[in-house]
C-alpha cells in the first residue's frame, strides 16, 4: 500500500523517468538533496526562466489596465484618511 505524504502542494504526482545516473548525481552534489527536491528545483527552475523570458519579452510594455482618475481619487481618499488618523 503506497501512502502519500501530505504536502503544501494541492496535487503530486508520482512519476517514472529514466536520466543518466551522472546528471542525477551532479545534480544532487549541486542541490545538496535528494533526488525528489533536485528534480522539484529543476522542474521549478525552467518555470522560472519561462516567466523571466516572457517578462522580457514584453520591453517594458506591460500591459495595465489604469483609470488614473479613479488612481487620483482613491490616492486623494487615502491622504484624508490619514489626515483625520493623525489629527485623531
Amino acid at each position: 500500500m503506497l501512502y502519500m505524504v501530505k504536502s503544501a502542494m494541492a496535487k503530486v504526482r508520482k512519476i517514472t523517468v529514466l536520466l543518466p545516473a551522472n546528471l542525477i548525481a551532479d545534480a544532487q552534489k549541486a542541490t545538496g538533496e535528494g533526488v525528489t527536491e533536485t528534480l522539484r528545483q529543476a522542474l521549478k527552475g525552467i518555470v522560472h526562466s519561462s516567466w523571466s523570458r516572457r517578462l522580457l519579452a514584453l520591453e517594458g510594455r506591460a500591459p495595465l489596465k489604469l483609470d488614473v482618475d479613479e488612481l487620483r481619487e482613491d490616492e486623494a481618499s487615502s491622504s484624508q484618511r490619514s489626515s483625520r488618523n493623525a489629527a485623531a
